[in-house]
């Protein structure tokens, strides 16, 4: 057994009695019963996940995975591969949009370097690098097997990590340009759609340079034949470090009882991959926005999760599940310091038939 497989096999199911505990203190606050929808299921399926109805307020970790992916060679994106570096400084300067809205919502960032093309040397920036950059994978397999497992144990410790810091809140975010390329290539293998109906334009392509890019992932698909039902031969061949390491965060938010929120179409990609591994761990992750991206309501909706919000982003870095995030905020502040019935001197709601 890899040491993957033996992971995965700590996942369990939701505390269900916690959950009802939490149901039941919702329906005792003096509120209309189940006004706050979404909210009151937010926290309790937050109950479930840490086990108690007794619930903390939440340190939020923002993990930005970083990497570059070799099939930008073919001229499927606007920018070059340099970007990805420039960006992953700009994240340990706490420049980037993500670190704007991270101050909002309480949250840190944490930048990883998981497989960016050259060494950055900088305060703030983890270096986890699996090596520099995938392969092209337009002429042979984005990554070995050995390394795609590896990336995707980098993001199950790295939540173990986070945990043991005190964190019970994970935020998913990537840079890494090409990134929409592998996501698309990866989704349409699973799904089993037409590259055509699940690529987009980026980081900002013409219709040409879409079509260009539709185009190279048929060819890739084609070329290496990957199996629908085997995730790893799928992800080592199509997808990106980035991909990988997300992968394994919501594997770690499962396997460590810690919820994972999901950001825009790559991170709602990644947690694809993650539920086909281990459909359990499903239970532990949020939905955060719907991606602009074509396929960003699709990719969601293969793994049954409805976003909380859709303000038409596609900017990645976590931004969406920054933002997401703050939901959290609002509803245990309701869970928390709204009074009883009893203390409020109001009639206790019933359901009515």
């Amino acid at each position: 057994m890899s040491e993957l497989e033996d992971k995965l096999k700590k996942i369990t199911e939701l505390e269900k009695q916690a959950m009802q505990k939490a149901q039941a203190y919702w329906d005792n606050l003096a509120k209309p019963l189940r006004s706050l929808g979404r909210l009151e299921d937010m926290i309790i399926q937050l109950a479930g996940i840490t086990g108690s109805e007794n619930l903390e307020n939440l340190k939020k970790a923002v993990l930005i995975f970083c990497a570059d992916n070799g099939i930008v060679e073919e001229h499927v994106t606007q920018t070059g591969k340099e970007v990805t570096s420039i960006v992953t400084r700009n994240f340990t300067k706490g420049i980037a949009t993500v670190n704007a809205l991270a101050r909002i919502c309480n949250a840190d960032v944490f930048p990883i370097d998981i497989g960016i093309a050259e060494d950055i040397i900088c305060s703030g920036l983890d270096i986890r690098k699996i090596a520099y950059g995938t392969k092209n994978f337009l002429k042979e397999p984005a990554m070995t097997k050995k390394q795609c497992e590896q990336a995707i144990l980098t993001g199950i410790n790295l939540v173990k990590e986070k945990k043991n810091q005190g964190y019970n809140l994970i935020i998913t975010g990537e840079m890494g340009i090409g990134n929409t390329t592998t996501s698309s290539a990866i989704l349409s293998v699973l799904e089993e759609i037409n590259p055509e109906f699940v690529t987009g334009r980026g980081a900002g392509l013409t219709s040409e340079g879409v079509k260009h890019k539709i185009e190279i992932i048929k060819k890739a698909i084609n070329l290496h034949k990957p199996d629908k039902n085997n995730i790893l031969d799928i992800m080592s061949k199509l997808g990106g470090f980035d991909i990988c390491g997300m992968t394994g965060a919501f594997l770690g938010g499962a396997i460590y009882h810690v919820p994972v929120i999901i950001d825009g179409f790559i991170s709602a990609v990644s947690a694809n991959c993650a539920v086909r591994l281990a459909p359990v761990c499903k239970n532990y992750i949020y939905a955060s926005h719907c991606s602009a991206e074509p396929a960003g309501k699709l990719a969601l909706d293969a793994i049954g999760l409805k976003a909380y919000f859709n303000c038409d982003m596609c900017l990645g870095e976590g931004t969406g599940a920054v933002i997401g995030a703050k939901l959290f905020d609002f509803a245990l502040s309701a869970y928390h310091n709204t009074v009883d019935f009893q203390t409020a001197e109001i009639e206790k709601y019933e359901f009515l038939k």
